[in-house]
């Protein structure tokens, strides 16, 4: 996939995740290939959660995890703004209010792909983000 790409977390997570070793690869060359990979403060927090929870990783490799990342990907931050359009989304689209932040900030980055797992795969979002499921 090419263009301005926006990684949800079960995106990211393979990226550190030693048990999918194909959807690791899927996921390296998604930010490799990317024309821009964009993340939110969301998908960092919810990241460092379950390495921390499932993986029960320590806090400094988290650190060293959310360091690669920022480096990787763009940020964005999610604003007052970002809940706002999100919960317009929700009601609209009828994702989760989490997913919907997501979605929100994708929007706001100019992305024109939401790379997900967990969403409906092909779904256009406002008539210019577009979810595609990688390993579909």
């Amino acid at each position: 996939m090419r263009g301005r790409l926006f990684l949800d977390t079960n995106v990211v997570l393979y990226l550190y995740s030693e048990d999918e070793p194909d959807k690791k690869i899927v996921a390296e060359t998604l930010v490799r290939g990317a024309e821009r990979a964009w993340i939110s403060t969301q998908v960092l927090s919810e990241m460092a959660n379950v390495l921390r929870r499932k993986y029960k990783l320590e806090y400094p490799d988290i650190a060293g995890a959310v360091t690669e990342l920022r480096a990787a990907c763009d940020i964005h931050v999610v604003t007052a703004e970002t809940v706002a359009l999100a919960l317009r989304l929700g009601e609209r689209y009828r994702h989760s209010y989490f997913d919907s932040l997501i979605l929100a900030a994708a929007l706001e980055c100019g992305c024109d792909t939401l790379v997900s797992e967990d969403m409906q795969h092909g779904q256009v979002i406002e008539s210019r983000l577009t979810i595609r499921n990688p390993f579909a």
